[in-house]
């Protein structure tokens, strides 16, 4: 049964992974293209990719934050989840005797 929640949480951080990394790259892209990311068909596909880290984010921030500023929020959040799910699984592994 172990293994069974040792997959589900390594599949949990793979996608929190990914959404680390397109919000990532959509930083870099939009500070690289300027004004003219919206128009820039990677940025368009990160943006994407990281709609639902950012809905996520938005029902659980206050509105006090501005939409300008959830990017940088949705990051610092899924960067402490991936940071959980590793603690998670290391204690995971260590009760069940498993090198992981």
């Amino acid at each position: 049964m172990s293994q069974l929640y040792l997959f589900l949480l390594s599949a949990l951080r793979a996608l929190v992974e990914v959404a680390l990394l397109a919000l990532l790259g959509q930083g870099v892209l939009a500070f690289l293209a300027g004004s003219r990311r919206h128009d820039n068909f990677v940025f368009r596909l990160l943006q994407v990719i990281t709609r639902p880290a950012l809905a996520i984010t938005r029902k659980i921030t206050p509105s006090v934050i501005i939409d300008k500023h959830l990017p940088f929020v949705a990051f610092f959040l899924m960067l402490w989840l991936w940071f959980l799910l590793a603690w998670i699984k290391r204690s995971l592994c260590l009760s069940a005797s498993l090198a992981c």
